[in-house]
């Protein structure tokens, strides 16, 4: 499972780079650049699901070695 979030994050960073490429700061919320836009976002919000997820896996770890 930690892999598998590590892969995840680092395709959802690639994805903000790419889409970094993509954006026309003359016009950010017209055409490309929009879905650009939209695509960073959302790739941002895998990466804060995948930490939360990271994160809970460490808890219910650390919880069963109290038991």
């Amino acid at each position: 499972m930690k892999v598998f979030t590590w892969i995840l994050t680092i395709i959802a960073l690639a994805l903000i780079v790419f889409n970094a490429t993509k954006l026309n700061f003359d016009a950010l919320l017209t055409g490309e650049s929009q879905t650009a836009i939209i695509t960073i976002f959302a790739a941002l919000c895998a990466i804060i699901l995948l930490q939360i997820l990271r994160i809970s896996k460490k808890i219910e770890i650390l919880s069963k070695k109290r038991k």
